[in-house]
């Protein structure tokens, strides 16, 4: 005799509290339904080439974006992992992310190394090495495939290379144009713009001093999304401001998230608004549920 079949009034007190235990009874129990396999978020840092300490310190940037996606209570397991100075080319690396993160250097000095580019200096403004040329059509064809998440934050968006700008702007929905575009440091006063996209969840205003990339170049496009938008306190040096970030869903299906803060290595541990929103922004990227009123935005350690 089954469990199910040797229920009684007497032990459950009441018909309707029976006929409810009978009813779920009848529904069958999917056998070996097994949990959603975690979130993998791959994290990269470019090298710490220029600007004063307690700026552009990607690595300790990453690392505590790495925490706190681990500790967004989000209801699927993240796990994260963090590269520091080099750029994203191994694809068999690649193949296992649900998103990339990049917070590196643009193509500006030289000297430094790009997160994803040559350095303008190097190239004809045109078109890269055919090394560089190959490995690109790599990553974009593996961004595509796999509809792999892509988030980009401030100094990464510093491509005077042709070929590079027109890459930026079709895995991002929009490009920031070297001289023409706009990164003044200020004091910004930053807010949702309103809407319902799920990485504003729990989002709430907030000030801080910043070198804000702004003034970008945003053409038409239905899969863009404006998120931030931003004011500096000197509008009669820095302009009246504007969008600071956005979300991009992808023709290929894939998403990407564009911030232009993320300078002043500080901000991550005064304001709370600003790790939850990058929190939110990586979750859906990866495709991943973001939490009903946002993500934890917990304090990480110092790493």
């Amino acid at each position: 005799m089954s469990a199910c079949s040797r229920l009684s009034t007497r032990r459950f007190g009441s018909r309707a509290a029976l006929s409810a235990v009978m009813l779920a009874c009848l529904v069958p129990v999917q056998a070996g339904t097994a949990p959603l396999p975690p979130v993998k978020i791959l994290l990269f840092a470019g090298p710490k080439q220029h600007g004063a300490p307690g700026r552009h310190e990607y690595e300790k940037d990453m690392r505590e974006l790495a925490w706190m996606l681990e500790h967004s209570g989000t209801s699927r397991e993240v796990k994260t992992e963090v590269f520091v100075g080099q750029k994203p080319r191994d694809m068999a690396a690649l193949e296992t992310a649900d998103a990339i993160v990049i917070d590196g250097n643009g193509d500006w000095l030289k000297r430094e190394t790009g997160a994803l580019f040559q350095q303008y200096a190097e190239t004809d403004g045109l078109n890269y090495n055919a090394e560089t040329t190959a490995a690109l059509k790599d990553f974009d064809a593996l961004l595509k495939r796999r509809k792999t998440g892509l988030v980009v934050y401030h100094y990464t968006m510093f491509v005077d290379n042709r070929a590079g700008r027109i890459y930026l702007n079709d895995w991002l929905g929009g490009a920031w144009i070297p001289y023409i575009s706009h990164n003044p440091v200020d004091t910004w006063a930053i807010k949702p713009i309103p809407g319902k996209h799920p990485i504003l969840r729990g989002v709430k205003p907030w000030t801080a001093r910043e070198e804000m990339y702004s003034r970008y170049l945003l053409t038409d496009n239905p899969g863009r999304t404006l998120l931030l938008t931003a004011k500096p306190s000197k509008v009669e040096v820095n302009g009246t401001g504007g969008p600071v970030a956005w979300a991009y869903q992808r023709p290929d299906g894939g998403r990407s998230v564009v911030w232009g803060g993320n300078d002043f290595h500080d901000n991550m541990h005064l304001y709370p608004q600003q790790r939850r929103f990058l929190v939110n922004g990586v979750l859906w990227a990866a495709g991943v549920d973001v939490p009903s009123r946002g993500a934890n935005d917990q304090m990480p350690p110092e790493f």
